[in-house]
């Protein structure tokens, strides 16, 4: 049973800028491809920042002349930093481009790729090699493809990954059912080191698990067990 990595969601078909890419030419890639950013990559193919919509916008901006209504552009402008100034007047992808480049690797997991998407309020990453070069790019909704398998084929992917291949278990040993993602296990099992709720937590498109497994002995405390319910939050994407 192994998590599903960025490799295997991510676009290779990514939609780059160079340094010296024009201004409106940026602005024509967004267009046609229906995207809000994208990667400005070096000669060497390594993304070193990213232009946004925001980034052109504040490019049109600009004071372009004199009267009333330009001189409130020109009073903001003086309340602006100097790179903010700067990336106003840029006619290039190098002078627009405001955010370095937050980047992935292709064999992380989508975990990852949730938490920096979070923490940095994106909702796309370049994905790079081992040498930082550009191999795809990620987004949001390639994460939440993980969560479209009907309850049916998430019932079949837990006995089959979970009971069969990692526990070496009947694919009925224990009673799987699974309701809107949320699977619930019952039945009983030998031992409570036979960590079914773990590694169905690790089963792609699982948002949660509950609990409802007895156990015949409890070799962590070397103790007979009786039964155990609880919950396991699986959804990463809300908790990132």
């Amino acid at each position: 049973m192994k998590p599903t990595k960025i490799g295997a969601v991510m676009s290779g078909d990514v939609v780059t800028a160079r340094y010296g890419t024009p201004f409106k030419d940026v602005v024509r890639l967004l267009r046609d491809h229906g995207i809000s950013g994208l990667p400005v990559i070096d000669e060497d193919d390594r993304a070193i920042r990213v232009v946004s919509e925001s980034d052109l916008m504040q490019r049109q901006a600009r004071p372009s002349g004199s009267g009333g209504r330009l001189s409130v552009w020109a009073c903001r402008l003086r309340r602006r930093t100097r790179e903010s100034s700067a990336r106003s007047r840029a006619r290039t992808a190098g002078g627009i481009m405001s955010a370095p480049a937050v980047t992935v690797r292709a064999e992380a997991g989508l975990p990852e790729a949730a938490r920096l998407m979070a923490r940095h309020g994106i909702e796309r990453l370049p994905v790079v090699d081992e040498e930082d070069r550009l191999v795809g790019i990620v987004t949001r909704r390639d994460l939440l493809q993980v969560y479209l398998r009907s309850d049916d084929e998430i019932r079949r992917a837990v006995q089959r990954e979970v009971l069969v291949d990692a526990l070496r278990l009947g694919p009925h040993t224990v009673d799987v059912a699974v309701c809107e993602g949320v699977v619930t296990l019952s039945g009983r099992l030998g031992r409570h080191s036979d960590t079914a709720v773990a590694m169905t937590w690790r089963v792609d498109d699982v948002v949660n698990v509950v609990d409802d497994l007895a156990y015949g002995f409890d070799d962590r405390h070397g103790q007979p067990a009786g039964p155990a319910v609880h919950g396991v939050a699986g959804d990463w994407l809300r908790r990132s």
